[in-house]
């Protein structure tokens, strides 16, 4: 959620980040919100005039009373209670005007970085570097369901009985491997400085409004029913409303979480031969991070949030590649995104395994994360990255480490959470 003031102060500059969003519709909602905002400040500027009317005239009664002036005094008491009702009208209008205008607020995009490529959808996103040589091997690569399965590693028909399409079992070495590389992602970043923390896997209604797009939250979210609780998408969501309604001390910043959840998504439509198996799912485990930091900071935070990312996957040898979000493909709460993406020899082409995103404060502005620094308050920059998110993850790596005969390699670093274990057999 954008600024008022910078939207009253720029409203054209507003419009033209919608244009580069391609959403052209909203572009009414800019004249909208400045009326509705010029009849919220002049509904408060009368109220704020009774109200110290008020005070006034309360003063005087007390001065009248002192005096023995009671006839006076109760003549100024019947002017504050027909002042009463006109002033409770005010703030009930007043109330309902900020509705109006935070509703509208939340559905205006953030402006996007002064860098960010143009372009209407993922189509039209930028490749910006790639890490490591991709490799074809000699030999044929089965879909990765094929090669879990002959290493009697995912139960696909059970899962189906149990739950329905979406869900699976892992068994065996596979499972082993996932919760491996779960575990080998937690302490790589724990080593790069950032604090390890589980967070609640259900979050309220507020908090779910304030990490993410009402969009995104019909696309993805699943409701507890008769609860205020949702199940969350991606840690990120409980990470950030870590903060929710808080004043930081600047001297505190920046804040850097690395956090291990359960996700849960709807994942709506229907998908392609390589997005099934595990490629979309409706759960999964993921290791994300997190940061809160100063505005001016928040450049610096997200070029080291994606490279976190491409070094991990490099230390396990997967090649991978960073892809930078046109405007049309970035979600309206972005402010830049970037998104790294992992070489498949099997399909010959990159896929994606994570995403890193800078939001600059409409998280904050949403959920009141506040600095207390030496000028006064403001609010916090925020931004996310995907450390690992094994399903996804899993593909790459099987594909990257199938060996001729079947086998899976295990690279040195993953070894020693694999038991010491040097292949999969």
């Amino acid at each position: 959620m954008i600024d008022i003031k910078f939207l009253r102060e720029n409203p054209e500059a507003v419009k033209e980040n919608i244009r580069k969003k391609f959403q052209d519709s909203k572009l009414a909602m800019v004249d909208e919100v400045i009326e509705l905002d010029l009849e919220s400040r002049q509904t408060k500027q009368k109220a704020d005039d009774l109200r110290a009317n008020r005070n006034k005239i309360s003063k005087e009664i007390g001065a009248l009373m002192a005096q023995g002036r009671k006839e006076e005094a109760e003549k100024k008491k019947a002017e504050v209670a027909a002042n009463a009702k006109s002033l409770l009208e005010l703030e009930d209008k007043e109330k309902e005007l900020e509705e109006k205008i935070t509703k509208i607020m939340m559905v205006i995009p953030n402006i996007i970085g002064s860098d960010v490529p143009i372009g209407k959808d993922d189509s039209e996103n930028v490749e910006i570097k790639k890490y490591g040589e991709p490799v074809i091997p000699e030999f044929e690569i089965p879909y990765h369901t094929e090669i879990m399965e002959k290493l009697k590693g995912i139960d696909l028909d059970s899962a189906r009985k149990v739950a329905g399409n979406g869900f699976y079992y892992l068994m065996g070495d596979i499972a082993r491997l996932h919760s491996a590389v779960i575990s080998y992602a937690r302490d790589f970043m724990i080593d790069r400085g950032f604090t390890y923390c589980v967070p609640p896997f259900m979050i309220r209604s507020n908090v779910v409004t304030g990490v993410m797009s009402f969009a995104e939250m019909d696309a993805m979210m699943y409701k507890i029913e008769g609860e205020d609780l949702y199940l969350i998408g991606t840690s990120e969501h409980s990470m950030i409303g870590k903060f929710i309604d808080t004043i930081i001390q600047e001297e505190e910043l920046p804040k850097t979480l690395t956090s291990y959840s359960p996700c849960f998504r709807k994942e709506k439509g229907a998908h392609g031969l390589e997005e099934r198996g595990v490629y979309r799912i409706h759960q999964f485990e993921k290791q994300e991070m997190i940061v809160v930091c100063k505005p001016e900071e928040s450049p610096m935070w997200f070029e080291k949030l994606w490279q976190n990312t491409v070094d991990l996957f490099r230390s396990l040898d997967i090649p991978v590649r960073t892809i930078e979000c046109c405007s049309g493909d970035l979600a309206d709460l972005k402010v830049k995104s970037y998104d790294v993406e992992a070489w498949s020899p099997r399909q010959k082409k990159y896929f994606e395994v994570g995403s890193c995103s800078n939001l600059g404060d409409a998280q904050a502005r949403r959920l009141k994360i506040r600095v207390n620094g030496e000028n006064g308050k403001y609010f916090a920059h925020t931004l996310n990255n995907t450390v690992v998110a094994p399903p996804r993850m899993l593909i790459a790596f099987l594909e990257n480490n199938l060996q001729e005969d079947g086998s899976i390699r295990i690279p040195d670093v993953l070894q020693p959470y694999m038991g010491g274990k040097k292949e999969i057999k």
